[in-house]
């Protein structure tokens, strides 16, 4: 389901998930036996599937690259796992910095790093964020919801300083293979 039908179909569901009310979209419909429909958000099962176990000790805060709807249910997981986290984006706003504001102590705090944009996805191959990639430390975890290239640019400049990194394609089934555990149970 593709927005803007991730939010518009909210109105003809009888129910719908937490993750749902917090992040207003549903990409996973399923009818009971009662005839009732309840909407869910897979999203947020396939990005916290794919990214617990990759945190260490260290990944205790998060920068959030992008501020659109996949930014929504990242911030999601984030708040269950405890995570804290600061988005950034092209322009600051009240709930967002901007990259340029990016410091070397910021990244040296923020050890975790979640692209949400679409910068890098094919065929713009030679975009990445721009963020100062000279600070990525092995430390670092870099996931990127971009799978098509396997490893966007953005990941590639993290594996260069040694960096852990993962893309959205487990992400992706892991969604799907949730949408198939709710239609199912």
């Amino acid at each position: 389901m593709t927005i803007p039908y991730k939010q518009e179909v909210i109105p003809f569901l009888d129910d719908v998930s937490d993750a749902v009310k917090a992040i207003g979209a549903v990409n996973c419909i399923r009818l009971g036996e009662d005839g009732k429909l309840k909407g869910y958000n897979t999203d947020v099962i396939g990005f916290r599937r794919s990214l617990e176990p990759l945190l260490q000790p260290q990944h205790n805060k998060a920068l959030v690259l992008g501020t659109g709807g996949a930014a929504k249910a990242v911030k999601f997981v984030l708040k269950e796992l405890h995570i804290g986290f600061t988005e950034v984006s092209r322009t600051a706003s009240d709930t967002a910095i901007a990259y340029e504001s990016l410091t070397p102590e910021m990244m040296n705090e923020y050890k975790l790093i979640i692209n949400t944009t679409p910068l890098g996805m094919y065929p713009k191959v030679d975009a990445a964020p721009p963020i100062p990639y000279e600070h990525i430390t092995a430390g670092h975890l870099l996931y990127d919801l971009v799978y098509n290239p396997a490893i966007p640019l953005f990941l590639q400049k993290g594996a260069d300083k040694g960096a852990t990194i993962k893309n959205g394609h487990e992400m992706l089934i892991l969604q799907a293979e949730a949408s198939w555990e709710i239609w199912n149970s």
